[in-house]
């Protein structure tokens, strides 16, 4: 019986021309596009310099910062209001003053001030740019500094600590690293989530539903035909981006691909059982993709997908506790960067198992079977 349901979900599939075509592309375009989009990298800052010493050091530190990868250079003047209405017209971002008394003051004290004015419109950008500048200013105080020293003695030994930073797992500090395993996460969620919360309600409005309420075919059955074509479409998805991943960007899974599949089984069953579940309760396609959009939405941002979990008030934190999607962004994450195995992610898949369990049994108890 369950044979002939599952080749009548295949049929349904394949019957809409659309529905093929997008299981194809929509991991192929999200691939390609949105590992360079979504990269929360702070660059290309616009500084606005404004010089009111124009001497060596000034000019100096003016192409320190124009040099640097991090700071678009804007303008240079020696007006602080000019500064200001190219901020309100958003063609700068941050503003350095340098003071007229700046290379004096530096050479006869050693010591001077800067203003470092920050658009906090936008808090992130503002914040790290204002991190950044600092963290320019010191590197050019510390070349400064370098050069006044005399130079030792040859028989002297002057102390000091070299520090060597050392990157785990992500040495190049690439940020497509760190995204591109949760954006494999981000697809199957979409398509293995949205298509069987479209299903059981799409028969409900074409009325073909009552020819299989009719049958002696059981909830717990007809569940499971449900879910296993969406079972594949998740394993075929998942193997595009793993293609994708190696040919485009040249990222490998550091541990085995068997154990991100194994991992992938449990949370398609989960995410596409929880479509089922919405499937059940919604009257409308309309009334079902807006209540799933409303709890993906919700899903993905407490997922850890874009921003640390540790980061979140405590009280969001226990939220993530019942979020399947942050146990799979953490076994993707760890398995592509960390080679993880089975025995090192042990909580997860004991997590991803119960919510499997429950929300498919949530599944068959909520499907209304009218003979």
């Amino acid at each position: 019986m369950i044979k002939y349901l599952i080749e009548k979900e295949f049929k349904q599939i394949f019957r809409n021309s659309f529905i093929p075509r997008l299981i194809i592309a929509y991991p192929i375009f999200m691939m390609l596009i949105l590992p360079w989009a979504a990269d929360l990298e702070i660059k290309n800052i616009n500084l606005y310099i404004v010089d009111n010493n124009h001497s060596q050091y000034s000019r100096q530190l003016t192409q320190k910062a124009a040099a640097s990868d991090y700071f678009r250079l804007t303008d240079v003047s020696s007006s602080y209001d000019e500064a200001i209405k190219s901020v309100e017209r958003g063609d700068a971002d941050i503003i350095m003053e340098i003071p007229a008394n700046f290379e004096q003051d530096l050479i006869k004290s050693g010591n001077t001030k800067l203003l470092i004015s920050a658009n906090a419109v936008n808090g992130t950008k503002g914040g790290l740019g204002s991190s950044y500048l600092s963290s320019m200013i010191t590197d050019f105080t510390a070349d400064i500094k370098d050069k006044w020293i005399q130079p030792q003695k040859k028989e002297a030994i002057t102390p000091s600590i070299k520090i060597e930073t050392q990157y785990r797992f992500n040495p190049h500090l690439d940020y497509k690293a760190f995204m591109i395993p949760a954006l494999m996460v981000m697809l199957l969620t979409i398509l293995c989530g949205f298509l069987p919360a479209l299903n059981i309600v799409g028969e409900k409005e074409k009325g073909t539903i009552e020819q299989i309420n009719v049958t002696p075919v059981k909830k717990f059955t007809f569940i499971i035909a449900k879910i296993i074509p969406y079972w594949i479409i998740g394993f075929m998805v998942i193997t595009i981006c793993f293609g994708l991943a190696a040919l485009v960007y040249g990222l490998m899974p550091i541990g085995h691909l068997s154990t991100i599949y194994l991992i992938v089984l449990l949370y398609v069953l989960t995410i596409s059982g929880f479509g089922l579940v919405i499937s059940n309760y919604s009257d409308t396609m309309q009334q079902a993709m807006f209540v799933m959009w409303f709890f993906v939405l919700i899903l993905m941002l407490l997922s850890g997908l874009f921003t640390p979990i540790n980061s979140m008030p405590h009280w969001a934190q226990i939220i993530t506790d019942f979020n399947p999607l942050k146990y799979f962004v953490q076994v993707m994450r760890a398995v592509y960067l960390k080679g993880s195995g089975i025995m090192d992610l042990i909580p997860q898949i004991s997590a991803l198992m119960i919510f499997m369990v429950l929300i498919n049994s949530w599944a068959v108890v909520s499907y209304r079977k009218k003979s």
